[in-house]
């Protein structure tokens, strides 16, 4: 009998076969890699009792000028701000959309509210809402008090003008409208989740017209009338877009049922004859195949955030919206919401809709990405167009000899996906290439360089720099820039792209943990096997600092979800969030929510386990599995059969039990047959095992299942000997 020591690398390896994978571990789930040995990961609590309504997908840390320090969040409904273990909405209005004088009705024993705007609201299911100002008709059974600074969510649009509400409390008869409130409209930033476009023939003209206003044509209509009459025109803007049957008719004016300087076959239909009574919809909020997409309609990425920082002052550009700031000077800040005109910071000459933005480091420019040509015409938005602003003047755009605004256009793919920050330059990636944007000065301003090409950025926030450094995912595998571009080589490419849902890229999310040099990527996996698979559910990690040494490089997957990441900074732990859509959020306090799912705030390397909103902690479950030994060694491999009579455990940091199970092939295709007296618990004052096990090959696992344990594994001992050839 002799001992034989197996020495593991560092990182797993899903390129080989079980056997073919020499050296290397195969499999992990939520362990980490440190001085080359493995170990379980760390835990991590949630840092607010409040859940977080919907999906966060930004994170900013910032620092004010008398040193309070705030993380701004950004989800697909809200802006909101983390500040001394509070959270606080700071969601811009959007103020075109503001009704003044809406009246409420209200219908016996229900909570349902009928509010008529004084104009075309504009509005859709889904919508968030607050209501202020409010005076109710007499006679309801509620007072202001129930509706007064509420939030709410829309449930149903009647009409052009009404839309309902669910009230916290049911009405005691039948009112009709009446009274007085204003409606503020938050701003739209986006779906919860990406869809991957609508084609042709799938739904009408790229978009959907469910819950639009509808009436229908009162008289017979030729292929060329630029005057149409309807049934009930009230019901429609004053200018917008018509669907009847599969024609678009654009319309430029309409006097109370008549709607008139009528384009037809609009937006790339065809102009044809309709019958009197025929179906009308307003397509006013919705696009054609082809056309240009409008702010805050139609969109199938996700909604999105781009956060940055101008000295104290948050700036945060809605995902081919509008740019908004928020100044933690203000008189009343954590009661201030964010917005174009903040004091002393202004952005209403801003682009209006921009796919990302960003502050140059230096020269403090404000960088619109994939934006206008022309300022406020949201219909000239090129997704390839960059403008910078004024240096030191985030509000200033028209380029003269006495200024460094400006503009420029990529030319390799057809869309930004993003832009980060480096050491000497701003990187840019399109979906196909990367660009370096780099300050110059007059006349010139900044100097682009295409530096790769077939390289391009899988989703905005796909990106992270790292000293220099910057790594990123595409739907081709992983690439590194320092200088050059380059393949990163990836120990577990295939695993992690044969599984990745690539029409789901924008919410590919990458994360820095300099605690621990890594860098992981979550993802949506397709097709999910589990609940809420369409969010991100799987998660790959990158170790930089243990790589050089190692073919493929360290890398490992993890399962814990993750939809936004920072790391510690002003902070001493990084900061996470998980999204549940299964769930009902807490923060901010909504009325008739219906479907907006959950995310829960967590600070990670916290302990050994997951502690809940509500105190509860939950197992983090972990695991790792070695390739299949040849227990010959290099002579005779595979010929004889080898007998394992014990093992000698190597942990360190071991707490709680450790639970290790041996498995033996006799063939590299055969499932591994565990050991007689397998799985092992072990603990820290266990210095041996014996156990019975034969075969021509042998692996372990190691993994824990339950609160309270902590494990790093060295060393594989096994004591064997020759057991013959059968």
């Amino acid at each position: 009998m002799s001992l034989i020591n197996f020495e593991i690398a560092p990182g797993i390896d899903k390129q080989n076969t079980t056997k073919g994978a020499e050296n290397r571990w195969i499999d992990s789930t939520n362990v980490r890699f440190r001085y080359g040995l493995p170990e379980k990961i760390g835990g991590w609590s949630s840092l607010v009792s409040d859940s977080i309504v919907g999906v966060v997908r930004a994170q900013k840390s910032f620092i004010d000028t008398t040193g309070n320090r705030y993380i701004a969040l950004g989800t697909d409904k809200f802006l909101l701000l983390f500040f001394e273990g509070q959270l606080h909405d700071i969601t811009p209005y959007d103020s075109t959309r503001q009704q003044t004088s809406a009246t409420l009705a209200t219908t016996d024993e229900s909570t349902s509210i009928l509010i008529t705007a004084g104009s075309a609201h504009g509005a859709s299911v889904g919508d968030i809402i607050q209501l202020d100002s409010v005076t109710l008709p007499s006679g309801t059974g509620l007072s202001a008090s129930n509706f007064e600074d509420k939030v709410y969510m829309i449930n149903t649009v009647p009409s052009a003008t009404t839309f309902t509400i669910t009230s916290s409390a049911a009405a005691t008869a039948t009112v009709s409208a009446g009274g007085s409130t204003t409606v503020e409209f938050f701003f739209i930033v986006g779906p919860q989740k990406q869809t991957y476009g609508y084609g042709w023939g799938v739904s009408t003209w790229g978009g959907t017209v469910s819950d639009a206003a509808t009436t229908t044509v009162n008289e017979a209509l030729d292929n060329s009338e630029t005057t149409i009459t309807l049934t009930n025109g009230n019901i429609f803007p004053s200018a917008g877009t018509i669907l009847i049957e599969d024609e678009l008719i654009t319309y430029t004016g309409r006097s109370t049922h008549n709607l008139t300087g009528c384009t037809r076959g609009a937006l790339g239909t065809t102009a044809v004859a309709h019958d009197d009574g025929t179906a009308v919809v307003n397509a006013t909020d919705y696009n054609a195949w082809g056309d240009a997409v409008a702010a805050g309609q139609v969109n199938l990425e996700p909604g999105l955030w781009s956060l940055d920082n101008f000295g104290e002052v948050l700036v945060a550009t809605v995902a081919n919206g509008k740019t908004f700031t928020w100044n933690p000077s203000a008189t009343t800040p954590l009661t201030t919401r964010a917005a174009l005109d903040t004091t002393n910071f202004l952005t209403g000459n801003n682009p209006t809709a921009s796919r990302l933005t960003l502050i140059s480091p230096t020269t403090r420019h404000l960088i619109h990405f994939g934006t206008e040509t022309t300022i406020g015409t949201t219909t000239t938005q090129d997704d390839m167009f960059i403008r910078f602003s004024e240096s030191e003047d985030i509000n200033s755009y028209t380029p003269s000899v006495t200024n460094t605004a400006g503009t420029q256009r990529l030319q390799d793919g057809t869309k930004i996906v993003g832009a980060l920050k480096a050491k000497e330059n701003i990187l840019i990636w399109t979906d196909n290439a990367l660009y370096t944007m780099k300050f110059v000065g007059s006349p010139f301003i900044f100097g682009f360089e295409q530096v790769g090409t077939n390289c391009g950025l899988i989703g905005k926030n796909a990106a992270i720099e790292v000293d220099g450094v910057a790594y990123w995912m595409s739907t081709k595998g992983f690439f590194i820039y320092d200088g050059t571009v380059k393949t990163l080589p990836c120990s577990v490419e295939d695993d992690v792209f044969n599984s990745l849902d690539t029409t789901k890229g924008q919410q590919v999310v990458a994360g820095l943990n300099n605690l621990f040099s890594e860098v992981t990527w979550w993802y949506t996996e397709s097709p999910s096997p589990t609940a809420g698979g369409d969010f991100n559910n799987k998660a790959v990690a990158y170790n930089y600092a243990e790589s050089s040494q190692v073919p493929g490089g360290v890398w490992y997957t993890n399962s814990e979800p993750r939809t936004s990441w920072i790391d510690a900074n002003l902070y001493p732990k990084p900061h996470a969030t998980k999204f549940d859509d299964t769930g009902t959020g807490t923060f901010p306090v909504i009325l008739g929510e219906d479907g907006l799912g959950k995310t829960i705030y967590f600070e990670h390397e916290i302990g050994t386990d997951q502690v809940n909103e509500d105190g509860t902690v939950t197992t983090i479950e972990s695991n790792i599995q070695s390739y299949d030994f040849d227990l010959q060694g290099q002579t005779g491999a595979g010929e004889k059969f080898v007998s394992v009579s014990r093992f000698i455990p190597d942990f360190k940091d071991l707490e709680g039990n450790a639970t290790v199970t041996l498995a033996v092939k006799r063939y590299p295709s055969e499932t591994g047959i565990s050991s007689t007296h397998s799985p092992f618990i072990i603990n820290s004052s266990t210095d041996k095992v014996d156990t019975r096990a034969r075969g021509r090959y042998v692996s372990v696992k190691i993994a824990n299942t339950d609160i309270n344990q902590e494990w790093r594994y060295g060393t594989l001992t096994l004591d064997v000997k020759p057991d013959g050839m059968r």
